[in-house]
């Protein structure tokens, strides 16, 4: 802390992260690292494959790769320094590092909430418009719906960056978390938080309800359309090429909401934080296996990789390097 004339600024941050679980340090580690590191090598090795694959190149999977790159980012922005506080007596994060956290976590989730709605309207025209599928999801409109993804969550990201420096803080600077984020610092600031909060709730109701009830419209056409499908083969398809992204469309807006209506006082309880673990962390990790499962496509792709590898390993065999 630094005085300010008779003003006290605070120019770093203590997280709490989980040291009131002292004895399971170690596991939570070893368990926290694992996941990280799962989530980076899936949601990586499904970029590099839809790249590799030209039968991969449609506009289903191009929002996938670009999916799969949010949540590295995504994950990244909490997951390192959450790991490297494990090893350290007092968990510190500058005033600037946890403004920074913030802004990068943001941008993240706001950009996959966009990703999301832009996913359900292809699904839409896959299924309720199949012959016009193509000339609907042109790489045009794809590239744009990405990019405006991108752009939304920067732009209300840097709102919401603006509203954080208007901020004081000069009181405790104990956050109950593992990471900084935006309820936990309207708490703590000692200036009137009414601007932020608004904008807050402005953010939440363009970025989380509108989205979602724009999703929610998409699978109720869906779903109408599914209905009038006859055979039941054609139906049992249809489905199964939205059921992974409907999934993963529940997992984030429940577990999101769930954690940021808890975090409104600040989310000071252990399972507050617990939970944001699973919306942080679980999540990355689990969409390129929800997406993978019961895909044909990614597993053909992958049958093709790995008869690729085998030729390529049978040539080198039969036609060794010649020693110089």
């Amino acid at each position: 802390m630094i005085e300010v004339g008779n003003i006290t600024k605070i120019t770093h941050f203590i997280l709490l992260g989980f040291s009131d679980f002292p004895k399971i340090i170690p596991v939570l580690f070893v368990v926290f690292l694992m996941m990280y590191i799962t989530t980076l090598t899936w949601n990586l090795s499904l970029i590099i494959l839809i790249r590799m694959d030209s039968n991969l190149h449609t506009p289903m999977y191009f929002f996938l790769s670009n999916l799969s790159f949010i949540d590295i980012c995504y994950v990244t922005s909490t997951a390192p320094k959450m790991l490297y506080d494990f090893f350290q007596e007092q968990q510190i994060i500058s005033y600037v590092g946890c403004i920074a956290q913030c802004f990068a976590f943001s941008t993240m989730g706001l950009s996959e909430s966009c990703l999301m709605t832009a996913m359900a309207y292809d699904r839409y025209a896959a299924i309720c418009n199949p012959l016009l599928y193509s000339s609907i999801m042109s790489p045009t409109l794809c590239g744009q719906m990405v990019l405006g993804s991108y752009v939304a969550g920067l732009s209300a990201s840097i709102f919401q960056l603006f509203a954080m420096l208007q901020l004081h803080f000069c009181g405790p600077n104990v956050i109950h978390h593992f990471f900084c984020d935006i309820p936990q610092l309207l708490v703590l600031s000692c200036t009137d938080v009414f601007f932020g909060q608004l904008l807050t709730a402005i953010l939440t109701m363009i970025f989380g309800i509108i989205n979602a009830l724009l999703i929610m419209i998409s699978y109720v056409y869906i779903v109408i359309s599914i209905m009038k499908i006859t055979s039941a083969k054609g139906r049992s398809k249809a489905f199964n090429t939205c059921a992974s992204h409907l999934t993963a469309v529940t997992l984030f807006y429940t577990s999101g909401m769930f954690v940021y209506l808890s975090s409104s006082s600040g989310g000071s309880s252990s399972f507050d934080r617990f939970a944001s673990v699973f919306y942080t962390v679980v999540i990355p990790m689990l969409n390129p296996v929800i997406y993978s499962l019961r895909n044909k496509e990614i597993k053909d792709a992958l049958k093709r990789l790995q008869k690729k590898r085998e030729c390529c390993r049978g040539e080198r065999l039969r036609f060794p390097t010649p020693l110089p």
